[in-house]
């Protein structure tokens, strides 16, 4: 019966220990773009593409507020990383919290992101269209504006300028 007990113990080992692992902490050290942060883990910045979100690009109208919000909400501080991909830039694509609360959603929340729906298939993303849709009606942000250019027309329009998403 022992024997089963440790067997039992090893399985539960195998199945949850990766589980808690998954997500890790580190200081957010730089802010590249509204949507892409370099969070240090061990010892090493690593470049983190926040998921299911596309922030205006650098040169577009708003790319520099909303590089703003983001420095502004976590540069320096202890964020945590949930991974969910690898980029095709090798960029660690993920959920980010800071305080319990997501990054990714207090960006679009804020008027300086669309909720890429190409992309936001988790289940806990259901909502950001909402939250986008709800921004979008108070003119927040890149909202204050008709129409603005999303980043993804943007890359599409100006591609070979080294844009890096």
């Amino acid at each position: 019966m022992k024997f089963y007990k440790i067997v039992f113990l090893l399985i539960l080992q195998v199945i949850f220990i990766p589980v808690l692992c998954w997500a890790w902490s580190g200081k957010v050290v730089g802010v590249d773009e509204g949507d892409t942060i370099e969070v240090m883990r061990d010892g090493k910045g690593e470049k983190i593409r926040l998921y299911g979100i596309d922030c205006p690009e650098i040169k577009q109208d708003f790319g520099q507020r909303a590089k703003e919000f983001t420095s502004e909400y976590v540069f320096g501080k202890i964020v945590e990383v949930e991974p969910v991909a690898t980029d095709h830039y090798g960029r660690t694509v993920a959920l980010v919290y800071f305080n319990n609360n997501s990054l990714n959603e207090a960006i679009i929340k804020s008027g300086f992101a669309w909720a890429y729906k190409k992309y936001s298939v988790k289940p806990r993303c259901a909502e950001w269209i909402t939250f986008e849709l709800e921004a979008r009606i108070k003119k927040l942000g890149l909202w204050s504006v008709p129409n603005p250019t999303p980043p993804w027309v943007f890359r599409h329009k100006n591609k070979g300028s080294g844009s890096s998403k």
